[in-house]
């Protein structure tokens, strides 16, 4: 049996997709891009859209029932490698050990011209 978990405190879905789906203990958390969830509005440059984005996935986290604290995996898109050492420092300010298993992989692009977009698997309880 699967929940679906919304939140007004993160970006409404664009697209055809839950902002996360829990099922049992596990929470499968939507990727989130830099967008402000009231105005809708990217973030501008890589340091507010990554901050936008942690603050989105831990909206989206807490409307589950749980947080960041809570994630066993988290998988980074990023247009330019270049961004690699600022997104893991914001990454260390979200998360503390033990961290959770990660992938981060380059794309050619990534909806409304995002820079950065993160999703995560929880584990609650």
């Amino acid at each position: 049996m699967k929940k679906i978990i919304a939140t007004a405190a993160a970006p409404a879905a664009i697209g055809p997709y839950s902002q996360a789906v829990q099922s049992g203990n596990t929470v499968y958390l939507s990727g989130q891009i830099g967008l402000d969830p009231a105005s809708m509005q990217m973030a501008e440059g890589i340091d507010a859209q990554t901050t936008r984005v942690f603050d989105n996935l831990k909206a989206v986290a807490a409307a589950a029932g749980g947080s960041l604290a809570d994630a066993v995996k988290v998988n980074i898109y990023l247009t330019d490698l270049a961004h690699f050492a600022k997104v893991n420092d914001a990454m260390a300010s979200h998360f503390s050990q033990p961290y959770p298993a990660r992938a981060t992989v380059q794309v050619a692009a990534l909806p409304r011209g995002a820079l950065v977009e993160v999703d995560a698997v929880l584990v609650l309880g």
